[in-house]
């Protein structure tokens, strides 16, 4: 499988934690405690997505 890149967008929340955004992705937005949580959380939210996609695709 061919690894794919993506732009994020990291916001710093005035609560605390980093809103994440992925441009790319219409929808695609998570969240994270901490800046490597957030990364973290980042690629987790890209590959689910990517995956729904493909899953969509094959119907």
């Amino acid at each position: 499988m061919a690894q794919l890149t993506y732009r994020i967008l990291l916001t710093r929340e005035p609560e605390g934690g980093f809103t994440v955004n992925v441009p790319a992705l219409p929808g695609c937005v998570t969240f994270g405690e901490n800046i490597d949580h957030a990364m973290a959380m980042a690629k987790e939210a890209i590959e689910l997505y990517v995956e729904t996609l493909q899953a969509e695709a094959v119907r």
